[in-house]
């Protein structure tokens, strides 16, 4: 697998500090925009990157066969597009799209041109979520559900000084539920389904959320998940039913460990993680089935991150945050 990098912002920073750990992975180019060229090649340069480019195009005509595209939200669908277009399989950082209508119409390229096309989201291939979903069964009937992810943002000061960075910025796709709260929902979704209703209740500022509690019903439970960028509390997810819990105390994109705790017996810890980083196990197992020709695989996953973006635009419609992929796509 021959991996180029579009992108040069902090996600992009960690995702280099893993190389050592992808062996099947030749990570060769990187791009940006112009205005980031001396970023780009000290990039280069420290973790040996081969090729430079401040040119999209041409970078989509050398010769990797894999680009991470890891630009803000708002310009995911259109470097995903020329991607597949050219014939690249594509590894997409969350959210998958801005707008559950770009995320199908990506799906139907990948699709169409039998490529490969992932949403990178780190919950979904931790052991420890794995094993999350075993032993729910001993928990019993499910009651509630409560997911915490509060992370108080040093750019949240900046956005109170008037300084809009792209994680407050509307017309970038930014926001709360776009950048910690889908974490709570790949998590639920991932274990439960897609719900039978969605509601978000947002504190919103300047046309964008910086916190918010969303509502996911099903038949049987109701559960709560919280985003938050402009507070911060203990993070936690609690997974109830009637015969004991599973107790995790770090966020859905790191599930480092968690308890169970049956009725009338003592906690018991699990940690099955064998990374150090998050991104190590999702980046190991997208090689492992572009190399395998698993397609079919992707394309299962593909479909949970379509069911988790249509949550997320059915969320923000409900809340009146529109962005302007919304009017684009006609789809406000």
């Amino acid at each position: 697998m021959k991996l180029g990098i579009a992108g040069s912002g902090m996600i992009v920073k960690e995702f280099l500090t893993i190389l050592p750990y992808l062996r099947n992975i030749d990570t060769t180019a990187i791009c940006g925009r112009p205005s980031s060229e001396e970023k780009l090649r000290e990039l280069a340069q420290s973790y040996n990157l081969k090729e430079v480019y401040i040119d999209y195009n041409l970078f989509l005509k050398s010769t990797i066969d894999t680009v991470y595209v890891a630009v803000p939200n708002s310009l995911h669908y259109e470097y995903t597009k020329k991607a597949l277009e050219a014939g690249k399989n594509v590894i997409l950082e969350k959210p998958i799209t801005s707008t559950y209508e770009e995320a199908m119409l990506l799906n139907n390229l990948a699709r169409e041109k039998k490529l490969f096309l992932f949403e990178a989201i780190t919950t979904l291939y931790f052991p420890n979520y794995q094993k999350i979903r075993e032993l729910i069964p001993q928990i019993g009937d499910i009651r509630i559900v409560q997911c915490n992810y509060s992370q108080y943002s040093k750019r949240y000061d900046s956005f109170k000084e008037g300084i809009i960075l792209p994680a407050f910025d509307v017309n970038l796709s930014g926001g709360a539920l776009m950048d910690l709260n889908i974490y709570n929902i790949h998590y639920v979704t991932g274990l439960f389904g897609k719900p039978k209703n969605v509601e978000y209740y947002p504190n919103i500022e300047k046309g964008i959320d910086t916190s918010g509690i969303l509502i996911l019903e099903y038949d049987t439970f109701k559960c709560t998940c919280i985003g938050a960028k402009d507070c911060k509390a203990p993070i936690a997810n609690n997974i109830q039913g009637d015969k004991g819990c599973i107790y995790q105390d770090s966020p859905a994109n790191t599930c480092e460990g968690f308890e169970l705790l049956l009725n009338n017996q003592e906690a018991k810890p699990v940690n099955e993680n064998c990374y150090p980083h998050r991104m190590v196990n999702e980046f190991i197992e997208f090689e492992a089935m572009i190399t395998g020709n698993q397609l079919d695989r992707c394309y299962q996953l593909l479909e949970h991150s379509l069911m988790v973006c249509e949550v997320l635009t059915i969320a923000r419609k409900k809340a009146g945050i529109i962005f302007p992929a919304d009017k684009e796509h006609n789809y406000v």
